[in-house]
């Protein structure tokens, strides 16, 4: 019976998040050269991010953790096909990654990984761009209504309905 009530709590804040993304007016400033490539975010926009390209089928790696769990299934309901990895563990999830971006689709991934250190590049996206010869887009994130949390990478949390502007832009 407890692994029932999980589960519909789970769900239930699954599909709560999914109507607050839904919520959230963005505003998408593309470069004019924008392709499918790597979107490279930092973890800290995560969740505007995931509300900025949902229905466009665009793959991701999330982390195999807890909270990767609740984001995966979001991210699932917002249209993205997700593939689960981790620091350890990854590999295999960047070469799906690697498929997809000869393959011609975006992907999408947090530069600074699920445990930081904040806004400090990890290898992952350098080498899915290398390898691959697709355009890499950093999102670069303003918010006019939001919180920060106090954790590793003071991950932000905009209130239902915010304006988000996320700008693409060539990875630099």
């Amino acid at each position: 019976m407890r692994i029932r009530k999980e589960s519909l709590k789970s769900k239930i804040l699954a599909k709560t998040l999914v109507c607050w993304l839904k919520s959230l007016r963005v505003n998408l400033d593309l470069a004019p050269d924008f392709e499918p490539g790597v979107l490279a975010l930092w973890h800290q926009d995560l969740m505007a991010c995931t509300a900025a390209f949902k229905g466009l089928g665009v793959q991701v790696l999330i982390s195999q953790s807890r909270d990767g769990d609740l984001l995966s299934a979001v991210a699932k309901k917002l249209g993205y096909i997700v593939f689960r990895g981790s620091d350890s563990k990854g590999f295999t999830a960047l070469r799906h990654l690697k498929r997809a971006l000869i393959g011609g689709a975006f992907v999408g991934m947090a530069m600074d990984g699920p445990k930081g250190p904040a806004l400090r590049s990890k290898p992952g996206t350098l080498w899915l761009f290398q390898n691959t010869g697709a355009p890499a887009w950093q999102l670069r994130v303003e918010y006019s209504w939001f919180f920060r949390l106090k954790t590793w990478d003071r991950f932000f949390i905009p209130l239902p309905f915010t304006k988000i502007k996320v700008s693409v832009m060539p990875f630099a």
